[in-house]
C-alpha cells in the first residue's frame, strides 16, 4: 500500500515562506512524476507544481518565481518552497505520486495566509 504523507502546512502572514514536505513509504516501482496540487474552499482542485524523476519541472502560472520544486530520487520525497505567499494561496495542498500503475494522493495539509 502506497501512502503519501505532507507536513509544513500552517498559518503564515502575507509575504511569508513556508515549506511542505511530502514523504511516501510502501512499494513503489517506478515513478513518472511527484508533485504538487491544492484546492481553495469552493473551487476545484489545480496545479501547483510537478517534477519529473529526470528533474523536469513545471509550475502553474501563478507560481512561478514564488514557489519552488524539488526532490530526492532516492529517498521518493518531494518538497515545496512557497515565497512571497498571498492570501488567494491559501488552500489544502495535495501531494501527488504518478508511477506506471497509477496514481496516488496525499491527505493534504492547510496552508492559509492571513494577517
Amino acid at each position: 500500500q502506497v501512502q503519501l504523507v505532507e507536513s509544513g502546512g500552517g498559518l503564515v502572514q502575507p509575504g511569508g515562506s513556508l515549506r511542505l514536505s511530502c514523504a511516501t513509504s510502501g512499494s513503489i516501482f517506478g515513478i513518472y512524476t511527484m508533485g504538487w496540487y491544492r484546492q481553495a474552499p469552493g473551487k476545484q482542485r489545480e496545479l501547483v507544481a510537478t517534477r519529473t524523476r529526470g528533474g523536469s519541472i513545471n509550475y502553474a502560472d501563478s507560481m512561478k518565481g514564488r514557489f519552488t520544486i524539488s526532490g530526492d530520487n532516492a529517498a521518493n520525497t518531494v518538497h515545496l518552497q512557497m515565497n512571497s505567499l498571498k492570501p488567494e494561496d491559501t488552500a489544502v495542498y495535495y501531494c501527488y505520486l504518478n508511477t506506471p500503475i497509477g496514481g496516488y494522493w496525499g491527505q493534504g495539509t492547510q496552508v492559509t495566509v492571513s494577517s
